[in-house]
């Protein structure tokens, strides 16, 4: 993941806030539990929402308690306990920066020392999570190989990474699991790999790096390439996304408050997006 999924901020409550920040600090627990401390270092928003949607599906309450850790050793703060849910979204965590560094050494890029970090943490997880290490695996080998074959469909590239996050959340709810979920997390997939091949459109080209906006339209920036006819038909991918959420979104049962978690797909998603079209570079981490 790529740590593009964040809330909108203006328009969230406090509560939700809160909510969202105690969530981040149980997943980086739940990392700690799995993976061990170092493999904390890789966590993002990306899974921090993917906590907060999935407890509400999977009607999994949410403990929220007053602790310390290694970040905020001195003043404690509202963190939500660890739990199997947790504890899995901390192994998918692991083993998606795992495979990301594995993936950029295969490509020339200095990922070795990062990848050292978390060597520990993917042998612990795969043993104590094997079919979400074979998720992970699989999906991001079948993304390697389309990559490969240079495709300019952005459906067809974008496939791998859109079904890796509905079959990694096919499996953490089980039965609770639907065609709906399945969807919705098949298109915020899609929308992470899009989002993130745009965003790095500019530095992609001039490396000469696989990327399917630019074997498709071929812009000498993304400026440029924005600012044309074809930026017009990028723009309306994306809202056939935002259009396939939406309509998920309407066929799911939630058991709890589901402000937040529209914030985020309704409003978080949607800034983002026209954010990176604007040129600005919204791929980063971020701390709480």
């Amino acid at each position: 993941m790529f740590g593009y999924i964040r809330t909108d901020t203006p328009y969230l409550y406090i509560k939700d806030d809160n909510l969202y920040r105690a969530m981040y600090c149980g997943v980086c627990k739940g990392i700690g539990q799995v993976c061990g401390q170092a493999a904390r270092m890789g966590l993002s928003y990306d899974v921090t929402f993917l906590s907060v949607i999935l407890h509400n599906i999977a009607g999994v309450d949410v403990k929220i308690e007053k602790s310390h850790c290694l970040t905020h050793h001195i003043r404690s703060r509202q963190m939500a306990e660890v739990d199997e849910l947790t504890r899995q979204l901390g192994a998918f965590n692991t083993a998606l920066v795992y495979y990301k560094y594995t993936d950029d050494i295969a490509d020339g890029d200095k990922g070795y020392g990062k990848r050292l970090w978390f060597v520990n943490g993917f042998k612990r997880m795969k043993k104590a999570y094997p079919e979400i290490e074979r998720i992970v695996r699989e999906n991001m080998a079948n993304q390697s190989k389309v990559e490969k074959n240079r495709t300019d469909s952005l459906d067809i590239a974008a496939d791998a990474t859109a079904n890796m996050l509905a079959e990694f959340c096919d499996y953490v709810l089980g039965e609770k699991g639907t065609p709906a979920t399945h969807n919705l997390f098949y298109a915020v997939g899609k929308w992470i790999y899009l989002i993130d091949a745009l965003d790095d459109y500019d530095k992609d080209k001039k490396k000469g790096v696989y990327n399917p906006f630019v074997l498709a339209y071929g812009a000498p920036n993304r400026e440029r390439l924005m600012a044309s006819e074809e930026g017009k038909k990028i723009e309306f991918a994306f809202h056939s996304i935002f259009y396939d959420i939406r309509a998920c979104l309407s066929q799911i049962e939630f058991h709890f408050n589901r402000d937040l978690s529209d914030n985020i797909l309704l409003l978080g998603i949607p800034k983002t997006t026209e954010q990176v079209m604007k040129g600005c570079n919204c791929k980063k981490k971020g701390k709480y």
